[in-house]
């Protein structure tokens, strides 16, 4: 090929590929017609129902160019207005992630400057926003300074990273599998055993230790249990308790379990995804024991009310973690690990990563600490508020939460579990709110999950005057 030649076809796809970097003036169009769509969505959330379910349309990828306004429209009807609607106040389902808009911007500043926040040497400010946001983490859970950690993309990723640092810590591997127990209740996350079968450990003894009224961990049966398992030859290396479960939103003996853990030399790693936060509100006192936790993971898009894609993981043994996520031997030197742990890659699977730590340091910056935790406190009352007028209604309830979560059901003279299947199969047709259910001790049940920052008094009341409805069209 002569230069002439090359010189013309780098003009020709010059022209081409420069129409991927947009001018200002297109740029300012194209933002204003982003920000129009985002304040209509916003302004009618409080208008459109919880959950709709329609059929999908062609989203199919062609090779054809088409107008932002137009793609903009097939966005709102295939995916904002299908399934769940997350963002809206009316999601008393499943965990909500809230979408607090400042966090939104954070992620827009993020995807426009691009920084890689992996690597220190690659964009330090970005890396140190990470580790400062991590910093706030230790201190809002009282663990050491010396602890390390890093955001991930939530808890299933969260609970992958600390449950391989215990595996790492303790040598789990080859025939000592088949001998290592792991101790948890049957209201974990389905993370949790996900993560070690992941990781190799899907071999291991489980234990589900008994659970009190309140869905707790009953402490003695945990003890009692780890007891035996030593007499029988095994090997117990890791407990597991939750700080909200996201069934039943309860909280664990956090303390006791410690005391349990500690005793016979045990990894303790609390699962704080959905509840951690609540550490900031007047249920305070549930969480006294989490800060001896070995490792602790906490999801700013729950109750941080962040969009979805941000989990944190802490871990008190920067060795352990490095063992399992820096690829050298070269870090047990002594003094190494500081610089090391700048670079949030080292403590993850991954290298290339969204720098989350913006969605989660702009909204504290500009906002503060204080809405934050004036709106746990509202779920908390909201939830409350709620129970007592399902009771009103003839509803038997689950026992009172520790947090935000609660169930119910309706007590039909026949076929109980059936009609309740029905109750909610009709509340998925209505869908001014949504809910959802879980089978709890045998029963099906309906579940209600008060966690987005939008939900308040008027959205209770629309949901009960919803089951009303429902319940006529059951009974």
């Amino acid at each position: 090929m002569t230069m002439e030649t090359i010189l013309d076809k780098l003009k020709n796809l010059g022209i081409t590929s420069g129409e991927l970097d947009i001018n200002e003036g297109e740029r300012t169009e194209m933002m204003n017609q982003v920000a129009g769509y985002a304040n209509a969505f916003i302004s009618e959330l409080r208008q459109v129902k919880g959950f709709r379910e329609n059929k999908v349309g062609d989203l199919t990828i062609k090779n054809k160019k088409s107008p932002l306004a137009q793609l903009l429209l097939q966005y709102q009807t295939e995916v904002a207005e299908n399934g769940i609607n997350a963002a809206s106040p009316k999601h008393l389902g499943y965990i909500p992630g809230g979408g607090v808009f400042t966090s939104a911007l954070a992620d827009f500043i993020v995807a426009v400057t691009n920084p890689f926040s992996g690597a220190y040497y690659a964009s330090p400010g970005a890396a140190t926003i990470e580790n400062e946001v991590i910093n706030w983490l230790k201190s809002v859970f009282s663990f050491p300074k010396s602890a390390v950690g890093c955001l991930s993309s939530g808890g299933s990723v969260s609970t992958l990273i600390a449950l391989t640092a215990a595996r790492d810590k303790y040598k789990i591997k080859n025939d000592k599998i088949l001998s290592s127990v792991v101790y948890m209740s049957e209201q974990v996350h389905h993370s949790t055993q996900k993560a070690l079968r992941i990781i190799g450990l899907e071999d291991v003894v489980i234990r589900y230790v008994p659970m009190d009224e309140q869905h707790r961990i009953i402490p003695n049966a945990l003890d009692a249990l780890i007891e035996k398992d030593k007499a029988d030859g095994l090997s117990p290396f890791l407990v597991i308790a939750t700080a909200g479960t996201t069934d039943t939103g309860a909280i664990d003996p956090l303390h006791a379990i410690a005391d349990i853990a500690h005793a016979h030399k045990l990894w303790f790693h609390v699962d704080g995804a959905y509840g951690g936060f609540f550490i900031l509100t007047s249920r305070k006192d549930l969480f006294k024991g989490i800060e001896r936790a070995d490792s602790l993971i906490v999801d700013p898009h729950k109750s941080l009310f962040l969009p979805y894609g941000v989990g944190a993981v802490l871990i008190k043994d920067s060795n352990a973690a490095l063992q399992s996520h820096y690829y050298t031997a070269n870090y047990m030197q002594d003094g190494h690990n500081e610089e090391l742990l700048k670079s949030p890659a080292n403590l993850s699977p991954e290298l290339t990563k969204h720098f989350r730590g913006l969605r989660v340091w702009l909204p504290l910056q500009v906002h503060g600490l204080d809405p934050f935790t004036a709106c746990l406190e509202e779920k908390l009352l909201l939830v409350e508020y709620f129970r007592i007028k399902l009771k009103e209604r003839g509803f038997c309830l689950g026992p009172s939460p520790d947090l935000s979560v609660s169930y119910f059901w309706y007590p039909f003279s026949t076929h109980d579990d059936e009609k309740n299947r029905k109750l909610m199969d009709e509340i998925h047709k209505d869908g001014s709110v949504f809910l959802s259910s879980s089978i709890i001790e045998g029963r099906f049940v309906i579940r209600i999950a008060i966690l987005a920052f939008r939900t308040k008094k008027e959205t209770i009341d629309e949901a009960l005057e919803m089951i009303d409805r429902c319940l006529k069209r059951v009974q």
